[in-house]
């Protein structure tokens, strides 16, 4: 099983970040919005390489805000070929993705590393093993379906989102009603 050209896979929110400054972090992807200042934490943290893209954790365009585009799946996937280039012959590695609370943005964002990273898992195992790393996952669906597209998975990613969906919201179904409060509701239909 391949999970990423990296030893250690770590996914959080903001208010996690100082408890992970002495787990020694050497790649971060910060996905953030884009009126939040500069966090504070990661100058507790030694020697890392840092990638942050702004945009809103939203599924449909609103005004004043940054919806997501294609463009920022693309950064994800360069990032990831960064990492491929950065790993040889590094021994260990430590990759943290964070967004504002850890269960939208940055969850989309591993998904799609990890689908980067192996072509040859299915879908369903890909979100086994993003379970495996942030068990409250609840990844963007708008990053999923770029994700879909731009990985040539033909449609399977957004079905395994689905199902995955599904599987949230029977062992966490406070979820129903938090995700109805922040108005994705077509994620999840999408789960019915």
């Amino acid at each position: 099983m391949k999970t990423l050209a990296i030893s250690t896979l770590t996914i959080c929110g903001i208010e996690e970040l100082p408890a992970q400054s002495e787990r020694r972090v050497t790649h971060v992807l910060s996905l953030l919005d884009p009126g939040l200042a500069e966090l504070d934490a990661f100058g507790a943290y030694g020697e890392h390489h840092r990638v942050t893209l702004r945009f809103h954790d939203i599924l449909a365009p609103s005004q004043g805000y940054t919806h997501p585009e294609p463009k920022h799946v693309e950064a994800i996937l360069g990032f990831g070929e960064s990492l491929r280039e950065g790993v040889a012959g590094r021994v260990e590695g430590h990759l943290l993705v964070h967004c504002h609370m850890g269960i939208s943005r940055s969850t989309a964002a591993m998904l799609v590393l990890m689908a980067q990273n192996d072509s040859e898992a299915s879908e369903d195992e890909l979100f086994d093993r993003l379970r495996s790393v942030r068990p409250q996952a609840w990844p963007n669906s708008v990053m999923i379906g770029f994700a879909d597209e731009q990985l040539d998975r033909g449609g399977r990613l957004v079905e395994a989102l689905r199902r995955h969906y599904g599987h949230q919201l029977k062992i966490q179904p406070q979820y129903q009603d938090w995700m109805t409060r922040l108005g994705r509701q077509s994620e999840l239909d999408m789960a019915l």
